[in-house]
């Protein structure tokens, strides 16, 4: 019995031994990965703090003699930085409001409800997702050049307050929500709105949750919009504004660099602040 026992022992010792060898390959794969892409970060942080003379180097210097902390403080006058960051800021939270309200009752209406043509409409929404957001580029500036939106929040805001993304998204959601609720919240007598206020929309909560970040992160990135749509500074989002940034002979690249990490600081605090909403909204996002 002695040596039967000890023939079954060894196996299991030899299993512990591969997750073990196992766990230390995945360890270092993801420890150089996350090197990887911690080094732009760290260069970006570098390069913010070193003269431009430094900067375009060759070899490069990977750290700076004198820290030169004063390339903060030139942000601030080359660039109506303040104006532009209450730009961006006002920009993301009216898109965010806006698309999940919208969204989230475009998709609930698609999930739910019947009406005619409601899978020509569908169809007609997908489609816009197959389209580049480049073909829309002159339409939609000769509608906002029309309602007099020129270098407003407005005309930057109007075409992204909505979008086929996030109705076909809350619709795969509500599809999953089960039918019973609905039909309990019918014989309790709620009309359509009221069913979908009180009972479902409560329950789409991680979907919304989704989209909002997905907006956040979409909108306080957006560019080329921005960029058509206004030409004077102090109506630009960041995003411009620091594109602006670039000269066509020469570009301070350290104040570029401080720059750039002043208007990805809010993006980072907030990541910070809600990481496991994040992950969990950008994980849900990609299993639907």
């Amino acid at each position: 019995m002695s040596e039967l026992t000890v023939g079954r022992a060894r196996p299991k010792a030899r299993k512990i031994v591969r997750r073990d060898g196992s766990h230390a390959l995945a360890h270092t794969v993801l420890i150089i990965g996350s090197i990887i892409m911690i080094f732009p970060f760290a260069w970006q942080i570098i390069m913010s703090l070193s003269t431009n003379s430094q900067v375009m180097s060759i070899p490069p210097t990977f750290w700076p003699g004198d820290l030169q902390w004063k390339n903060f403080a030139d942000v601030f006058t080359v660039m109506p930085f303040m104006s532009q960051f209450w730009v961006s800021i006002t920009i993301t939270v009216v898109r965010v409001l806006g698309q999940v309200v919208l969204c989230s009752m475009a998709g609930y209406a698609f999930a739910r409800m019947r009406f005619s043509f409601k899978g020509v409409v569908l169809g007609l929404i997908l489609a816009i997702l197959m389209v580049p957001s480049q073909v829309f580029l002159i339409p939609q500036y000769q509608i906002v050049q029309n309602l007099g939106w020129l270098n407003t929040s407005a005309g930057i805001i109007a075409p992204g307050i909505f979008s086929a993304f996030g109705t076909f998204m809350m619709r795969q959601f509500f599809l999953g929500l089960p039918l019973e609720l609905e039909e309990a919240a019918r014989l309790d007598g709620c009309n359509p709105f009221q069913t979908f206020w009180r009972i479902m929309l409560p329950l789409a909560k991680p979907g919304l949750s989704a989209l909002a970040i997905i907006t956040v992160l979409w909108s306080w990135n957006d560019l080329l919009w921005p960029l058509v749509v206004t030409t004077y500074a102090q109506n630009m989002p960041l995003s411009a504004g620091l594109a602006t940034l670039q000269g066509q002979n020469a570009t301070n690249y350290p104040v570029l660099m401080a720059a750039s990490l002043l208007a990805s600081a809010p993006v980072l605090i907030l990541f910070l602040a809600m990481q496991r909403r994040v992950i969990d909204g950008i994980a849900f996002s990609g299993m639907k």
